[in-house]
């Protein structure tokens, strides 16, 4: 039998063997998605890491939708992010050790971590050289496979003891930005024919300016350009326990395996198009407005478009609008309008004024197109969600797209990290294991010859 037909003849046979009805999760009680029926997340941890609110539970049953709230250890990033904009000062670094340690730094605390940060940052140079040999066109995978190779650099990469985990969480959330930045370079010359940039990360400057300097080199970007990647490093940084890729770690470090493996899968699952990848699909959705849309100030036009997407009739004719809907966030997602303030003053620093008051119009009318497409059987409002925005930000300060999602997992490295952490110090250690309901029909052995 050739392979070409013995794949074809697999396929086909799946299309019946994989085939389980709808109704069958109804009848069992099952939790697709791990989503309860009024679309709340099954409740399946406990995490003192970071929390995400988008409804309140009603007393008689049901949800209701309210402004969405994210909190790092307790603290509402809104008032995170304003304090360290009232004092005049970037936060990435000070958010990761909130994060790692569930408190504030003080001055000294906050200065040794970030030297220890900035220190870590350098890649030796058989690393360096292992990654110019990974080239590839995904960096999210290049990522994933430099990480993996971090574990035969680690004299300790097995052991989970508190210390050896920190050591661990803060040499990979430095070295992220070095692994993407090289990696970019490195596609940028095999796939492109540009000349190959491997720049040195600078002494005590911050993580986000790093990595600026390491992808463009000096004086291609400006402070502003450093203040709202820093700000979008502290908004991705973690969003709870529940997320894909986060839960994905937990369930990874909950066989107490080394945490380079469970870092690695993390980056699987982010790279995703339903999770990290969103934000690409924003971007190019946005590309195609600008064009297909004469007028960008008119509303009917405007709306007339997104209802032609919403029925499957323009676009890429998949019934979505990107950037809008959050699987938590109902009202408002509060990392969005955080953006939101700062994209306005870089859209004017980069003369991007009409592009961005058109996007803050897109914003208005796809929610509202949205509501009135699904109609009164709608069952909790929408919102805007971080993504719709972030793509434009990465544009501005002219990051490529290869980068995005990256860019994602240079931030959330530091919540994997956390809630890694937390997960292998629990009082009582559980590997995670739920239940899956068996629905396939029992079958007999038939011998080899009578088949």
């Amino acid at each position: 039998m050739e392979k070409d037909y013995l794949i074809y003849k697999l396929s086909e046979t799946i299309k019946t063997t994989t085939r389980i009805d709808k109704e069958l999760f109804t009848t069992f009680n099952v939790k697709r998605g791990l989503r309860n029926e009024d679309h709340s997340g099954v409740l399946v941890g406990l995490t003192k890491v970071g929390d995400v609110v988008g409804y309140e539970k009603l007393p008689e049953g049901g949800t209701k939708a309210v402004p969405g709230k994210l909190y790092y250890r307790g603290i509402d990033v809104e008032d995170l992010v304003h304090g360290f904009q009232s004092e005049n000062r970037l936060g990435f670094e000070e958010t990761a050790f909130l994060l790692l340690s569930g408190y504030q730094p003080d001055a000294e605390e906050l200065l040794t971590f970030s030297k220890i940060l900035n220190d870590a940052m350098a890649l030796d140079k058989k690393a360096t050289i292992n990654i110019i040999d990974l080239e590839g066109v995904d960096i999210m995978n290049i990522l994933a496979r430099s990480v993996l190779e971090m574990y035969t650099f680690d004299p300790n990469a097995d052991d989970i003891s508190r210390d050896n985990l920190i050591r661990q969480s803060i040499d990979l959330i430095a070295k992220f930005p070095t692994i993407v930045a090289y990696a970019y370079n490195i596609l940028r010359h095999s796939q492109y024919g540009r000349v190959l940039h491997i720049r040195h990360p600078k002494e005590e400057v911050s993580l986000a300016e790093n990595f600026l300097y390491m992808m463009k080199g000096s004086n291609e970007y400006t402070e502003l350009d450093v203040k709202i990647l820093d700000l979008l490093l502290i908004l991705h940084a973690d969003h709870g326990g529940g997320n894909n890729s986060t839960f994905t770690v937990r369930v990874i470090s909950s066989t107490q395996t080394d945490t380079y493996s469970a870092i690695a899968a993390g980056i699987g699952s982010l790279k995703g198009p339903l999770h990290g990848g969103a934000n690409i699909k924003v971007t190019q959705m946005f590309e195609h407005l600008k064009t297909a849309i004469k007028d960008w100030t008119n509303v009917k036009e405007i709306d007339a478009y997104l209802r032609k997407m919403l029925n499957k009739e323009a676009y890429n004719k998949s019934g979505l609008i990107y950037g809008v809907g959050h699987a938590v966030y109902t009202v408002s997602d509060p990392r969005a309008l955080l953006l939101k303030e700062m994209a306005r003053a870089l859209a004017e620093e980069k003369g991007l004024q009409k592009e961005f008051t058109f996007l803050e119009l897109l914003d208005e009318r796809a929610v509202n197109a949205f509501m009135v497409f699904k109609g009164d059987g709608i069952n909790k409002q929408v919102c805007t969600n971080v993504d719709f925005y972030s793509g434009f930000v990465y544009q501005a300060i002219g990051l490529p797209t290869e980068v995005f999602t990256p860019l994602f997992a240079m931030a959330r490295i530091t919540g994997w990290t956390a809630h890694r952490i937390e997960e292998l110090n629990f009082a009582s250690k559980r590997i995670i294991r739920p239940a899956y309901k068996n629905v396939g029909e029992r079958q007999s052995f038939t011998p080899l010859k009578q088949r």
